[in-house]
């Protein structure tokens, strides 16, 4: 069986015992099948650690924390800023964009977006499941959804990456570095309105390029637009 990893956002110390939430407990048991003595890996933003089931019985299971692995944790100085889309693309963008290294998440309502809220505690489960299974510490935060002029408003400085239907140009290794806040901006599935683009234009930090020749659906964006940064910057 390989490595069970579980989100645990409280406060873990080694050699301390703790009993499982109702979730992490039927998971472990009727999903996931495990015997008292199995270890289990939880993490957090402190870091990770294994444990050992010291007790299980139905609904009840309890662990205790053995050590704390030494683990590198690559900074993250990328955000998505994403244009909402019906459910079951956003969902996966959700789940894309975390297994592929983002740290925050914000949803943006523009002139042409159909859909106006997103469900935040099930954006929330999403996310830290995508966290668990590949192999991260820091779910990705979430933010409320904001109106694009007032997104543009807080970039405070950051270095906006837009990837735009009508550039030709492609991003290169001059382009951005580590040491950037970027924020990758993906539009609606309709294009931004001609008032958002002239918003876009005027912002001395940012850098439109293309990703495809075709036009792609809001999913696909997000996983090549950001698979292109990540290899960009992880060119020696």
């Amino acid at each position: 069986m390989s490595v069970i990893r579980l989100y645990h956002p409280e406060k873990i110390e080694d050699q301390t015992t703790s009993l499982l939430n109702k979730e992490h407990a039927h998971y472990l048991v009727n999903v996931m099948r495990v015997k008292r003595g199995h270890n289990v890996n939880f993490f957090n933003k402190e870091g990770e650690w294994v444990s050992e089931i010291v007790f299980l019985e139905k609904d009840r299971v309890e662990v205790k924390f053995l050590n704390k692995l030494k683990l590198d944790v690559p900074k993250k100085n990328l955000e998505l800023a994403i244009c909402l889309v019906k459910k079951n693309a956003m969902e996966n963008i959700l789940q894309k964009a975390t297994e592929l290294g983002v740290e925050n998440i914000i949803p943006i309502i523009s002139d042409r977006t159909e859909v106006k809220e997103i469900n935040l505690e099930r954006a929330n489960k999403i996310v830290i499941e995508a966290t668990e299974q590949s192999n991260q510490l820091i779910p990705p935060k979430i933010s409320e959804p904001i109106k694009f002029n007032n997104f543009v408003k807080s970039l405070n400085g950051k270095k906006l990456l837009f990837a735009d239907i009508e550039s030709k140009v492609y991003l290169t290794k001059k382009n951005i570095s580590h040491e950037d806040n970027i924020v990758l901006l993906i539009g609606p599935e309709g294009d931004f309105s001609p008032t958002e683009r002239e918003l876009v234009s005027k912002l001395s930090n940012r850098i439109s390029f293309s990703i495809s020749n075709n036009i792609l659906r809001s999913d696909t964006a997000v996983i090549t637009a950001i698979s292109m940064v990540n290899f960009i910057l992880n060119q020696h």
